[in-house]
């Protein structure tokens, strides 16, 4: 059976599901196929379990036993030979059959031990190999914070669910019926009535008050997530915060979060005392109306003192098992409660799958064509409206035009994030729907506006481009990507830590590094998106020329804001409103007088005001500017 085909995780656990309906979703991770060696040590388990609840049910007739002898030897004139034989032989008997009556429960516990931990990794990797399949659209809606949160519960959630299921749950049954053997065997069905009343009241209190904390742990669950989300969001944010100085607002924020944390936690704790004050009060009252039965035999002489110490014995040793019970149902609620966000989460559909007949790309050229494409984020508001355009292989094509226009949608259909609602997008005459994403995404390289960075080294991250290359080729990249000597100068070389997101990093060196892992991966196609509008001009100026040196000989989509990054450019594209309202070559545009020109002149202007302004504060530097005349007088109006 594959992995995508398991039921435990395609279905959602009701609040209301039962114990046995429980086993059989997550029975195929307990019982892996493919894998005979964990199925082996779960027979082992069970077999040791076997003979561990045996022994426990012996060894009280051990302590009876040896309650009798040395009774009878009280009273007789061999006290010291009954003593010294069976009394002490019985009690040496009982001390081995206590120790024999541990090794089995934990070689139990430690032969489950891998095949509990198997469940929880197979489950665990499931749900990490599912957040990647799910669309661009669901992870910009996601809240981090609360999903790793949810993650982190659903997977102890797993473990505690199999864990007593296998461990406790069956245990503890086959303890119940050879218990209720036994009394019915030696005490009378009388005894035996008494003792499972007191354990359907037990079971009874325990499933009704467990089913009332489950709403409790759900609000607790929902805070803790809330908590989670607002403290990652806001060290995320930490300049942000700091910028404002909303460090007070940010911590009464998560304050009041944890508050109502604070609050569902307390519920559960005080609920949780009261239902253990509950199941003690009832299995009390029963172990003492036995006790009473028991103690009054042996007073008309029906039965022995060690009917009376077996009886006591026995109900002692029931106590643990429905201890667990209620713990065992306890934690399987909580821990149904826990999964139920995380089995949400693998519910989520994958909006972009492969199609059953896709095959892998094959990239002669890298022609890239957009045919009468149209592409709605919300159906009420569209965004691409019937765009046609070719990239012919090895050219270079720029999409320029307002914010909104639709230019980053370009991108990110061409990588097949989203889906077209109309027309096709094509590689060398291949559909891109039609041929599988890890190749498409295989042939084409990004160097994005924002280059987030791995929190690790300066290394990992170039190599993230192809991590198959080797130490050498990883330095080639980077010193074609003119980043190789600041590396070298750095204290630690390559194995440099970048910190969270690349941020011990300038702009400009993180912008090399992304296009260093580009230069490695050598994609026969290159997305450019608004690589530089984030750099100052002088930096922008350098990137530029790296990139222009990158694209050469290979299929490239430069979508950009600066539009002097896009002169050289085979075919400038203009977009407006969702449809390309003019393209031509940068002269052709500008001859043109429309749009572009505008947009043109308009940056243009912006630029020769930047570059005064600098001079004029470099002359201020030096002291050779006329105090007199202030610095916008040598800006002309716009």
């Amino acid at each position: 059976m594959s992995e995508a085909k398991k039921p435990a995780a395609s279905k959602r656990l009701d609040a209301d599901a039962t114990l046995m309906s429980t086993i059989a979703q997550l029975w195929p991770y307990m019982w892996p196929a493919g894998r005979s060696d964990l199925k082996l040590q779960v027979i082992l388990a069970l077999v040791s379990l076997v003979f561990a609840k045996v022994i426990t049910v012996l060894v009280p007739y051990l302590f009876a036993w040896s309650t009798d002898a040395l009774t009878k030897g009280a009273g007789g004139q061999t006290t010291t030979t009954l003593l010294m034989s069976w009394p002490v032989f019985l009690v040496v008997v009982y001390g081995i059959g206590r120790l024999l009556l541990n090794g089995f429960n934990n070689l139990r516990d430690a032969l489950f031990a891998s095949v509990a931990q198997h469940a929880v990794r197979r489950l665990a990797h499931r749900t990490f190999v599912h957040m990647h399949a799910l669309s661009l659209r669901f992870h910009l809606q996601r809240r981090t914070g609360g999903l790793s949160r949810v993650i982190d519960r659903g997977v102890k959630g797993i473990e505690n669910i199999v864990r007593f299921t296998i461990l406790s749950g069956l245990p503890t049954l086959l303890e119940f019926v050879l218990s209720a053997a036994v009394i019915a065997f030696n005490f009378g069905l009388l005894y035996l009535a008494v003792i499972s009343v007191t354990i359907w009241l037990y079971i009874w209190f325990s499933v009704r008050y467990s089913d009332r904390r489950i709403s409790i742990r759900r609000r607790m669950n929902e805070s803790d997530t809330d908590a989670s989300t607002k403290a990652i969001d806001s060290l995320l944010n930490f300049e942000t915060v700091k910028y404002f100085g909303n460090e007070r607002m940010e911590a009464e924020r998560y304050d009041a979060a944890m508050a109502r944390y604070e609050k569902a936690a307390t519920e559960t704790g005080t609920s949780l005392a009261w239902l253990n004050m509950g199941q003690a009060l009832i299995f009390t009252v029963g172990m003492s109306i036995c006790m009473a039965m028991a103690a009054h035999d042996v007073t008309a002489g029906t039965r022995t003192l060690g009917d009376f110490v077996l009886i006591n014995a026995l109900l002692i040793q029931l106590s643990i098992p429905l201890n667990f019970i209620g713990m065992i149902y306890r934690e399987i609620r909580q821990g149904i409660a826990d999964l139920e966000q995380m089995f949400d989460l693998l519910d989520q559909p994958a909006e972009i799958v492969d199609a059953p007949d896709a095959k892998e790309i094959a990239v002669t050229g890298g022609a890239v064509r957009f045919e009468d494409v149209h592409f709605a984020y919300d159906p009420d508001r569209q965004i691409l409206k019937g765009v046609s355009f070719d990239i012919p292989a090895g050219k270079t094509v720029a999409i320029v035009g307002p914010s909104g226009a639709g230019k980053s949608t370009l991108s990110r259909l061409m990588y097949r994030f989203y889906d077209v609602t109309g027309g096709r997008v094509l590689v060398d005459g291949q559909d891109v729907r039609e041929v599988t994403q890890e190749s498409l995404r295989a042939a084409i390289g990004m160097v994005p506006q924002d280059t987030v960075l791995f929190n690790d080294t300066i290394f990992y991250n170039i190599r993230y481009g192809r991590p198959s290359a080797s130490t050498e080729e990883v330095r080639e990249a980077a010193r074609q990507a003119r980043i190789g000597h600041f590396i070298e100068t750095l204290p630690q070389g390559f194995e440099t830590q970048v910190g969270e997101r690349g941020l011990k990093l300038s702009g400009g060196e993180k912008q090399r590094v992304a296009i260093a892992r580009t230069i490695l991966k050598a994609p026969p196609i290159l997305i450019l998106d608004e690589a530089t509008s984030a750099l100052d001009t002088n930096t922008e100026r350098e990137i530029q020329a790296e990139l222009d040196r990158v694209a050469e000989g290979r299929t490239t989509l430069v979508i950009a804001h600066r539009l002097s990054t896009v002169v050289n450019a085979d075919e400038i594209i203009v977009l407006e409103k969702g449809q390309i309202a003019e393209r031509g070559s940068h002269s052709d545009l500008i001859a043109r007088g429309g749009l572009y020109a505008t947009m043109w002149n308009r940056q243009r202007e912006a630029a020769e005001a930047e570059e005064r302004l600098a001079r004029v504060k470099a002359d201020d530097d030096l002291g050779i500017i006329d105090r007199g005349q202030k610095a916008e007088d040598l800006v002309p109006a716009q």
